[in-house]
């Protein structure tokens, strides 16, 4: 029995990285020999067993053979006679392929250390293209290391494209797409995710509202970048700068669907696109079973976004609609995250990169003035129901009016 460390783990020690959790294989040995030993299986599909005292990831070594589409089309073997290097062949790039013997040496038998240094994402063998979840991962793995010059290789990528023409992506269960996605949007670059997706035709299939975004023109004086979808990716750039919250960054990348589906003879003019915007997000988060946390932000993001953008414009009583239709009074800190992504959304143009975002600030000053409105003094004149609720509504407009008074 020989137990090897693999994975994620020999690829960032070679590129210097912090390395997070290991997971090892073990070859030549049953499952009934690890039991022995003091591991405990918790594998559903193949033997995987949790080592006694740190609790890490041993699996048998394992082939793998394609039954069916989609990403629980698989019939595992696994068996002492599985060599290390079966076991490697079915991973997915070759940066994950390597492994890291007892003694400390490095074990590559697909090149995975020198697409390291050429900083390539490649396919460890042609059957990367029976697991549909590979694009999502490897679109991922982009989205993490593109800060390190990585990029997806030429043949990796057209074997993406052929995957995606045989239709193994529309067989992803939304579970495992929105896993993947929400893992995604926590890396560094999220915006080079949506990109990898795009390229190789994923992106019209998993996501086809982000994709109708491409090509459909705004307002070259707002907007210098012209194209939705270009400006899409350039806000969650942005909002990756601003915050490492996921949930912050989907309201970001959703904020202007609508815009994908304005008629042509309104470009670049985009009138009403909040509404429609609300409802695919909606449509996408159903999809997809989005927690609560993400939907409700990218909702209230998407129809008041623009609001916030005219905060210095508008008057007290439009900045009180937005604050009550927001629900900033009862949820503060979600309110805070929305002016984020509002914040990320001012700063994703061409040339707008490093532009104050005063609106913010206006829009925080002016809950703070109007949540110094108490309903008490108002319920003791007697006031209650609907009339109450516009008395209350009536004075916290006084209280931001206030604001510019002073």
């Amino acid at each position: 029995m020989q137990t090897y460390l693999v994975g994620g783990a020999v690829r960032d020690r070679l590129l210097g990285r912090p390395v997070k959790e290991r997971d090892y294989v073990v070859v030549g040995a049953t499952p009934e020999e690890m039991v022995a030993q003091g591991f405990r299986p918790v594998g559903k599909d193949f033997p995987v067993f949790l080592h006694p005292e740190t609790k890490e990831e041993y699996a048998l070594a394992r082939t793998e053979r394609k039954t069916a589409p989609g990403y629980h089309g698989f019939v595992f073997h696994a068996a002492p006679d599985v060599t290390l290097e079966e076991d490697l062949r079915r991973r997915d790039l070759t940066v994950n392929a390597m492994a890291e013997a007892a003694d400390g040496s490095l074990i590559d038998y697909f090149g995975g250390r020198a697409d390291l240094e050429a900083r390539l994402l490649r396919h460890v063998s042609p059957a990367f293209a029976e697991d549909p979840v590979r694009i999502l991962r490897t679109a991922r793995f982009a989205a993490r290391y593109a800060p390190l010059g990585f990029r997806v290789a030429n043949d990796t990528r057209q074997l993406m494209q052929q995957m995606v023409t045989a239709g193994e992506v529309d067989a992803l269960v939304p579970e495992r797409v929105w896993q993947e996605l929400a893992r995604a949007l926590a890396e560094d670059a999220p915006q080079v995710f949506f990109q990898v997706l795009r390229d190789c035709g994923a992106l019209a299939r998993l996501f086809p509202a982000v994709d109708a975004l491409f090509g459909v023109p705004q307002n070259p004086d707002m907007h210098p970048e012209i194209d939705t979808g270009v400006h899409t990716l350039m806000v969650l750039e942005q909002c990756a700068r601003l915050t490492s919250d996921p949930a912050i960054r989907f309201a970001a990348l959703t904020h202007d669907l609508g815009k994908g589906s304005t008629p042509r003879d309104q470009w670049p003019s985009h009138k009403g696109h909040e509404a429609r915007s609300v409802q695919l997000v909606e449509d996408l988060c159903d999809r997809y079973r989005a927690p609560r946390e993400y939907r409700d932000l990218a909702v209230i993001t998407a129809e008041w976004h623009g609001h916030v953008h005219r905060a210095e414009e508008i008057g007290a009583g439009e900045i009180v609609q937005v604050l009550e239709r927001t629900d900033a009074f009862r949820r503060p800190g979600r309110f805070e995250k929305f002016l984020t992504a509002c914040h990320a959304d001012s700063l994703g143009r061409t040339g707008f990169e490093d532009s104050p975002y005063p609106q913010a600030e206006r829009m925080r000053r002016a809950l703070e003035a109007a949540r110094t409105v108490e309903p008490a003094p108002l319920v003791a004149q007697g006031l209650r129901g609907e009339v109450l609720g516009e008395a209350i509504h009536a004075a916290r407009i006084r209280a931001v009016e206030g604001l510019g008074e002073g």
